[in-house]
C-alpha cells in the first residue's frame, strides 16, 4: 500500500464489500459488515475511489446491498433452459439480488412452457428474436438491454461480436456447461466421446 492514507482506507475497507482490479493486481473482492452511522455512504464512495486510485484500479465497485439499488440485468437464453430456470429460481428465492429487466431468447417457447409461466407470473418481459448465421439480431438486443447494469448469457448458444461487446460496454457473464473452451460448438459431449473413442 502506497501511503498512510491508503493503509488507513484499506483497514477501513476490510470491514465491508469491495471489488477492484488493476493491471498489476488480480481482481480482488472483499465482503464486510457495513455500518452507515459510523461511515456514511457518500464518504464510503469517496474513500473507496481514493483507495482505487492508490492501486491504479482499472475498474472499481462498492455495493451496499441493503442501501444501493439492485443491479438491473437482462438474461439471454437459447433452447435448453436449465441455466435460465436455475437463475430464475435463485432470483425468486432472494438468493440473486437483482432486478430482471427482461429475458431474450433466440428460440420460441410455447405459452404453457414452465419458463413462460414463471415469467408471466413475475411480470418479466420475454422477447423472442430468432437468429441466423447471417443475422444475430445484435442491434435489437442492444436496444432491449439498454439501461441494464450487466447481461447474463444463460447458455445462450450464440457468439456475441466484438462490435456488440464494444457497443454494450458493460459486463457480460456467460453461464455455460463446463466443457468449454476445449470442446466448442453445439455438441461438446459428442466431441468428448469421440476423443475418448467411445
Amino acid at each position: 500500500i502506497r501511503s498512510a492514507k491508503c493503509l488507513f482506507l484499506a483497514s477501513k475497507l476490510s470491514l465491508g464489500i469491495m471489488r477492484f482490479s488493476s493491471a498489476h493486481v488480480p481482481p480482488i473482492c472483499s465482503e464486510f459488515t457495513y455500518n452507515p452511522r459510523l461511515w456514511p455512504r457518500d464518504m464510503l464512495r469517496t474513500d473507496f475511489l481514493h483507495l482505487s486510485d492508490c492501486f491504479n484500479a482499472q475498474k472499481s465497485t462498492v455495493r451496499v446491498p441493503d442501501i444501493d439499488p439492485k443491479y438491473k440485468i437482462a438474461v439471454l437464453a437459447s433452447k435448453q433452459d436449465h441455466c435460465l430456470f436455475d437463475l430464475l429460481h435463485r432470483w425468486q428465492e432472494g438468493r440473486l439480488p437483482v432486478d430482471i429487466h427482461c429475458v431474450i431468447s433466440n428460440h420460441d417457447r410455447p405459452v404453457d412452457n414452465h419458463v413462460m409461466r414463471f415469467l408471466k407470473r413475475h411480470e418479466i418481459p420475454y422477447h423472442y428474436l430468432p437468429t441466423t448465421s447471417g443475422n444475430k439480431r445484435e442491434q435489437e438486443i442492444l436496444e432491449l438491454i439498454e439501461g441494464t447494469d450487466f447481461v447474463v448469457l444463460a447458455r445462450y448458444m450464440q457468439v456475441m461480436s466484438e462490435s456488440f461487446l464494444k457497443s454494450y460496454g458493460k459486463d457480460i457473464i456467460n453461464i455455460h456447461h463446463g466443457l468449454l473452451p476445449s470442446f466448442k460448438g453445439g455438441s461438446p459431449s459428442r466431441q468428448v466421446l469421440k476423443l475418448l473413442h467411445l
